[in-house]
């Protein structure tokens, strides 16, 4: 067995992180099982809303430290962050209620509500874990599955007087709220951060698929996570295609020279990275045996080839794009993790639109997006423009800093700009850019490539404040009204389409996102399942059991998650270009196997 980097002498934290459906749970469970047979007393935990690390098992874990019986050494948690949040808000609420106001203890409340303050929540309860205590003083090893977004370390590392700017409410609250509680713990987030930062107590594990929007992306995290001094960190490239595969037919060989392309011209700033590599497995990642043989080049006795002959028949997008065109016009949403397609079905949906001789709008807030490459050309009725999160935010900072910051004195006005510099005030500079922009769709169609979930999640939050703010303005005047949230949560003016991947921890990702989305009074149009193997042919033994496998996720998606859905086959060539785009949102298949 070839030693891994990332497992040569590994220190007490180990973290992975990546987007949903690159493989970190099955990575992290793997790892897990690796160090605790190795003799090692070994803690896993899941801070991941969705965590499927008691399915990967086939046991419930849950929110308190269990063991996994089949494996000596080895115990679990799973944090669950909506609980930890409503602890959080419990803490900070319960002292002043009955001594403030209502409509202030109110007020508190809705601040606390959004995904930031879970966000920061699920941090409080995991830092524990990082600070010496009787709770982790008997483990060797602690696994995080999910590690700390660059987001939640840049709140923690804030060091303004936050109380003493609240109660003399010199604040502009973005994420004055949810950071309100955390005085009490620095010296607890202190420490914790310093282990993040101690290369010889925590190592970081970057994990990634061999693609190059994947990759490009993960130079991102990597980046951000190093600036704020998390420099120890190393790769796992997971599911490559074996070279042995390609020769089976025309798609795996596609498949195989795509992947060895994105590895050739790997992000430089990945490149210097410690750097695993493991191959793609026929296998689904549940049970003790699959991940036995996950970090191996050995394949599990109890793999069995499948009997799938010919590809599913399954609704296409063509189909939802028709229901769509008939409208005329509207906002068109596409949301999910990162790394499941939204940017190349964004842009497909669009084209198909626009070659009807629809006007429409093509516009991104997702900071990674590549717009420009995906379409790679023009086409009329179409236009292209990407919200820019720094300029939005500057200009929102200005605008701040020229209006309530002038009424400040010196003191006051320092804290403000302190404050501005969150990463929250972006999000509230993005929802102001994304307002403008959604105005349109009463004209023409507006398609949205959103960020990856947590940060739309956090958009929507914002869109719901500002919603909730006018609603208190106007309710009394008798004028009417219509607020973003409003249009967002009338499914005659918005479709939002979820896309995911037909695998366990998207669909589940995506289930959550779903359920967020409909807590908020949105309720999604359809679900996409992107890239799937089962709505191909092939005649690969590894592509034609990966198919089988999908079978049960598009089931779910089928009969208990989507109002609609379609599956988008995997292609042999990348949808980039605008001919491929419009064969891809069209129905016509581009790679039918003969």
């Amino acid at each position: 067995m070839t030693e891994l980097k990332f497992l040569d002498q590994p220190p007490r934290f180990l973290f992975f992180t990546g987007k949903g459906g690159v493989g970190k749970t099955s990575v992290a469970c793997a790892t897990a099982i690796q160090l605790a047979e190795s003799g090692r007393r070994v803690l896993l935990v899941s801070t991941d809303p969705a965590s499927n690390v008691g399915q990967v098992f086939g046991i419930t874990i849950g929110n308190q430290i269990t063991a996994i019986t089949v494996v000596p050494g080895l115990t679990a948690l799973e944090i669950d962050p909506q609980a930890a949040a409503q602890a959080y808000r419990d803490r900070i609420v319960g002292p002043v209620r009955g001594v403030l106001p209502d409509t202030v203890v109110k007020g508190i409340e809705e601040q606390l509500s959004g995904a930031c303050t879970t966000e920061i929540a699920a941090f409080d309860e995991f830092t524990a874990l990082l600070v010496d205590s009787v709770l982790t003083a008997d483990y060797d090893h602690i696994i995080f599955d999910t590690a700390p977004t660059g987001h939640t370390i840049r709140l923690l590392q804030l060091p303004g007087a936050w109380d003493g700017f609240l109660e003399d409410g010199k604040g502009d609250a973005s994420c004055l709220g949810p950071l309100a509680g955390l005085e009490k713990q620095r010296s607890q987030y202190k420490a914790a951060v310093a282990a993040l930062a101690d290369p010889q107590r925590s190592r970081l594990i970057l994990v990634a698929r061999a693609q190059q929007a994947t990759l490009r992306e993960v130079a991102r995290t990597h980046e951000e996570l190093a600036a704020i001094g998390l420099a120890q960190q190393y790769l796992v490239i997971n599911a490559i295609l074996p070279q042995a595969e390609a020769t089976q037919d025309a798609l795996a060989m596609a498949i195989y020279v795509r992947e060895q392309r994105a590895l050739n011209e790997i992000p430089e700033l990945l490149k210097s990275l410690p750097c695993d590599r493991i191959e793609l497995k026929p296998f689904n990642l549940v049970g003790l045996e699959a991940l036995r043989h996950l970090l191996t080049t050995a394949t599990p006795s109890t793999v069995h080839s499948d009997t799938l002959t010919a590809a599913i028949q399954a609704p296409s997008l063509s189909k939802l794009v028709n229901e769509i065109a008939e409208d005329g016009h509207g906002l068109v949403m596409l949301m999910g993790k990162g790394g499941v397609g939204k940017t190349t079905l964004a842009a497909a949906v669009a084209v198909n639109l626009a070659q009807r001789g629809l006007p429409v709008h093509l516009t991104t807030s997702d900071p990674a997006a590549h717009l420009s490459e995906t379409l790679s050309g023009a086409l009329d009725n179409l236009t292209v423009s990407r919200i820019d999160p720094h300029a939005e935010t500057e200009r929102y900072r200005q605008h701040i800093l020229d209006t309530k910051g002038a009424k400040l004195d010196a003191q006051g006005r320092a804290l403000l700009e302190e404050d501005l510099h969150s990463p929250c005030t972006e999000e509230i500079a993005v929802f102001q850019a994304f307002s403008r922009i959604i105005r349109e769709a009463g004209k023409k169609f507006v398609v949205m490539d959103t960020a990856p979930t947590g940060h739309t999640l956090l958009l929507l939050d914002a869109t719901g404040a500002y919603h909730r703010e006018i609603s208190r303005q106007m309710g009394s005047s008798g004028l009417h009204y219509t607020t973003p949230m409003m249009q967002l949560q009338d499914t005659k003016r918005t479709k939002v389409l979820i896309v995911t991947l037909a695998e366990t921890t998207p669909v589940l990702e995506a289930a959550n996102l779903q359920v967020d989305l409909r807590r908020a009074g949105i309720e999604p149009w359809a679900w996409i399942i992107n890239t799937s193997v089962a709505a191909a042919t092939s005649k690969s033994p590894l592509l034609r059991q990966r198919a089988a496998n999908e079978l049960r996720e598009i089931n779910a998606v089928a009969t208990t998650h989507a109002q609609r859905y379609a599956v988008v086959p995997m292609l042999r060539e990348e949808p980039v270009g605008v001919t491929r785009l419009l064969e891809l949102a069209s129905g016509n298949r581009i790679n039918p196997e003969r």
